[in-house]
C-alpha cells in the first residue's frame, strides 16, 4: 500500500534536533552502547525493560521517589508491577511551572477566548483542592465531570489528582442514561458540570438533564461551572448544588498539597465506547499514565518547554487526558470546545495561525472532512510554526496522507497514531527519525513489544493478523471497576492468547517497517472465510467524490457472510447503477475482488460514538435483529433505525 517514494523525510537537522535523537544519544552515554537505528533502541527497550523504564523516568524528569525496584513479577500480564516502591503525584508533575506565562489557552465556538497563567492555574487548583476536601473527597474517592473542554476541566482534574482522588469525565452532549451508565458505576462524591455548551452556532441548554443526572448520582456536592451564564439558576434547581464560585469562595489560594501515592494508584476511570453493553470502567494509574505520556510526548512527538500543543478532543475522549499530560513537559495547552466546522472548516486552522501551534492533533475523520470540503489551508493560513500533525480515532486513509502534504503543510511530521482508551496511549505512533509513507503508521512505541499474530498465535510480517503486545508495559489498566476477580479484565485482553495482550485491531507490518491498521478485528469481515478489514474498503470508497462517508458490515447469509456496504452520499448525488458500478470497480481494482460488496445501499446517516467512531457492530446487530444495548454511547442513536428492516437485506 505504500507509495514508491515517502511523502516526507526529516532533514538531517530535524533528525539531529528531535527528541528521539536526543534520547538515543543520552542512552548511549548512559549504557555505554551504540544505538545506530530506531530498531536497535526499540529492541533494547523491550528486552531490557527495567533499565529502559528507569531511563525514561530520568530522561523525562519525572518528579517523585523512584525507589530501587523497577519491576515486580516481570513478564506477567496482568501481574507485573512497575516501580513498586515509588511514590509519585501526577498533578505535581503537571504543575511544575509557576509564573505569569500561559499554561492554558481556551477558544470556544462562541468566540470566547481566555488565557490562564501558571500562577492562575495554581490558584484555582488550590481552591478546588480545599473545596473538595471540605466536601469529603480523599484518596481513592471519585470526582466525575460532565464538562466542556475548558480550563476549569483541567483544574478540576489536577485538584482531584493532587489529593489522590480518581477523575472521570465526559462531554456535556451525553444523554442522562449515558452519564448514569458511566458515573453511576463509580459513585462519585463530587459531580462537576458546565451549565451548557455551544455547538454549530447554537447554545445548548442542559439544566433539565443535569437535574436528572444529579438525582441519579446522589453526590455529596454538585458543582455547576458557568459557560452560558445559567450556572446560578441551575444550581438552585438541584439539591446539594452550588456554582463553582460559591464552591471555592471560602478558600484563599495557598500552596497546593500533593499527596504522594503509589505508582499504580488510580488516576483516571475511562470508559469503553462500544455499543454492546454497559461501558467498561477502565482504571488507569498515576504513574503508568504519566511515564507513558512523558515517553510519547517528549521522545516520539518532541514536545519541548514552551511548545503550544493542541489536540481536538472533548473531555470524553482519552486524547483529552493525553493532552493534559503535556503540562508535565512544560508545554502550553491549547483548548477548544465546539464544532470544528462552525462557521466552516477553517476555524481550527485560524486558531493554529493565531496562537502559533507547534503540534496539531486531530482525528482522521476531520482531515477527511477538510479534504472533501475543498479547503486548502496551505494556501489560506500561515502554519509556519507547525512542526507536527497527529491523527487518530480511526485509520488515516492513504489519500488523506497525501492531502496533508499537498494542501495543509509540505514540511511537517505527519504521525498517524493508534492505541486507545485501553492503554491511555499508543501502541504504534510517529518517529521523527524516519520517513512517512502513505497509509502507514511509522513504528511501534518504545517499550512496547508489539507484534502481529496469525490465528495460530504465530508472529507474521507482510500479512494481516491480530495486533498483540507480548510483554507488560506501565500504562496497562490497573483493573476494571467492579471487577473483583479480574474476570472482565482478563476477558477483554488475555482470553485469546494466554499472557499476551490482544488489542482487537486487525493489523499488518509493511515492507517499510511501518504498520497498517485495517480496522477493529471484531468488525473484520469473513466472506468465504477470508479476513478483510473494513478500512481497506473505506480507503477505496471514500475517494469517490459522490460519497461523503461509508460503513461496511458482514451479514450472515446462507451459511456464509456477505459484505454489505452502506454509503452516505453528498448533496445531489444518486446511487444509480452507474455509481454502483464505479464503487465496485474502485474496490476491485484498489483492493481485490474479494473486497467487492454483495450489496450497496444508500443511507441518510451513519451512527457514531461520542468520540466520532463509526459503529459497525451496532449496525450489524440492527441488521441481524439483535438488541443494541448501549445506545447512549452514540452521538446520533436515531441513525440506527435507518438500518432496520431494509428490504435488500431480507432473506424472504
Amino acid at each position: 500500500m505504500s507509495a514508491e517514494l515517502p511523502l516526507w523525510n526529516p532533514s538531517p537537522e530535524q533528525k539531529r534536533n528531535s527528541g528521539m535523537a536526543q534520547f538515543i544519544k543520552w542512552m548511549g552515554r548512559r549504557t555505554g552502547r551504540v544505538f545506530s537505528s530506531y530498531d536497535q533502541i526499540h529492541s533494547y527497550s523491550v528486552t531490557e525493560q527495567d533499565a529502559f523504564w528507569d531511563a525514561i523516568w530520568d530522561f523525562c524528569g519525572a518528579i517523585g521517589e523512584k525507589g530501587t525496584r523497577i519491576g515486580e513479577n516481570p513478564g506477567k500480564m496482568p501481574g507485573t508491577r512497575f516501580f513498586p516502591d515509588a511514590r509519585i503525584n501526577y498533578a505535581q508533575n503537571l504543575m511544575r511551572e509557576t509564573g505569569s506565562l500561559d499554561a492554558l489557552v481556551f477558544h470556544g465556538e462562541d468566540k470566547v477566548s481566555t488565557r490562564m497563567s501558571h500562577d492562575g492555574l495554581h490558584a484555582l487548583v488550590s481552591r478546588l483542592q480545599q473545596a473538595m476536601l471540605a466536601a469529603g473527597v480523599g484518596k481513592g474517592d471519585r470526582v466525575a465531570a460532565m464538562i466542556a473542554n475548558m480550563p476549569e476541566a483541567i483544574a478540576g482534574m489536577l485538584a482531584a489528582a493532587s489529593l489522590g482522588a480518581i477523575w472521570s469525565s465526559c462531554s456535556p452532549d451525553f444523554g442522562v442514561q449515558g452519564v448514569l451508565d458511566r458515573f453511576g458505576q463509580i459513585e462519585p462524591k463530587v459531580f462537576i458540570a458546565c451549565d451548557g455548551y455551544w455547538y454549530s452556532g447554537k447554545q445548548i441548554e442542559i439544566g433539565d438533564k443535569l437535574a436528572a443526572i444529579a438525582a441519579g448520582l446522589d453526590c455529596a456536592c454538585n458543582v455547576i461551572v458557568p459557560y452560558l451564564g445559567n450556572a446560578a439558576q441551575i444550581a438552585k434547581s438541584i439539591s446539594n448544588a452550588v456554582t463553582l464560585e460559591v464552591f471555592v469562595a471560602p478558600f484563599e489560594a495557598r500552596p497546593v498539597h500533593f499527596e504522594p501515592v503509589e505508582f499504580n494508584h488510580p488516576l483516571y476511570v475511562l470508559f469503553s465506547s462500544g455499543t454492546t453493553g454497559v461501558p467498561k470502567c477502565i482504571v488507569h494509574s498515576q504513574g503508568g499514565t504519566l511515564i507513558n505520556h512523558l515517553k510519547e510526548q517528549q521522545i516520539h512527538c518532541g514536545f519541548r518547554p514552551g511548545d503550544r500543543i493542541f489536540y481536538f478532543s472533548t473531555c470524553g475522549w482519552m486524547m483529552w487526558n493525553w493532552l493534559a499530560s503535556a503540562l508535565a513537559s512544560k508545554c502550553v495547552l491549547m483548548l477548544y470546545d465546539g464544532s470544528p466546522f462552525h462557521p466552516d472548516g477553517n476555524v481550527l486552522f485560524e486558531y493554529c495561525q493565531q496562537e502559533r501551534f507547534n503540534f496539531f492533533g486531530t482525528s482522521a475523520k476531520f482531515i477527511d472532512a477538510v479534504r472533501k470540503s475543498g479547503l486548502r489551508p496551505a494556501n489560506t493560513h500561515d502554519l509556519e510554526s507547525l512542526t507536527a500533525i497527529a491523527s487518530t480515532g480511526s485509520p488515516l486513509a492513504p489519500e488523506n496522507f497525501e492531502f496533508v502534504y499537498s494542501h495543509i503543510k509540505r514540511d511537517v511530521h505527519l504521525a498517524s497514531i493508534s492505541g486507545g482508551t485501553d492503554i491511555v496511549g499508543c501502541f504504534v505512533l510517529g518517529n521523527p527519525l524516519q520517513a512517512v509513507w502513505k497509509g502507514e503508521i511509522q513504528c511501534a512505541g518504545l517499550g512496547l513489544a508489539v507484534e502481529v499474530w496469525n490465528d495460530a498465535g504465530k508472529p507474521v510480517r507482510g500479512e494481516k493478523g491480530e495486533l498483540v503486545c507480548v510483554k507488560p508495559f506501565p500504562s496497562m489498566p490497573v483493573r476494571f471497576w467492579n471487577d473483583a476477580d479480574g474476570a472482565k479484565y482478563h476477558g477483554a485482553y488475555f482470553e485469546r492468547f494466554d499472557n499476551v495482550w490482544c488489542h482487537g485491531d486487525f493489523a499488518e507490518w509493511t515492507a517499510n517497517g511501518g504498520m497498517i491498521i485495517h480496522g477493529r478485528s471484531d468488525a473484520t469481515l469473513n466472506p468465504g472465510g477470508v479476513r478483510i478489514g473494513t478500512a481497506e474498503i473505506y480507503n477505496q470508497v471514500e475517494q469517490i467524490e459522490a460519497i461523503a462517508e461509508a460503513l461496511c458490515i458482514g451479514q450472515d447469509w446462507h451459511g456464509d457472510v456477505r459484505i454489505v456496504l452502506f454509503v452516505k452520499l453528498v448533496a445531489g448525488a444518486v446511487l444509480d447503477p452507474g455509481l454502483i458500478a464505479r464503487i465496485k470497480l474502485k474496490i476491485r481494482s484498489g483492493a481485490s475482488p474479494r473486497h467487492v460488496p454483495a450489496v450497496i445501499i444508500a443511507i441518510q446517516d451513519i451512527p457514531r460514538t461520542k468520540s466520532g467512531k463509526i459503529t459497525e457492530l451496532a449496525v450489524r446487530d440492527i441488521v441481524h435483529g439483535r438488541v443494541v444495548k448501549n445506545r447512549e454511547a452514540l452521538a446520533n442513536p436515531e441513525a440506527l433505525e435507518l438500518f432496520r428492516n431494509i428490504p435488500e437485506l431480507s432473506d424472504g
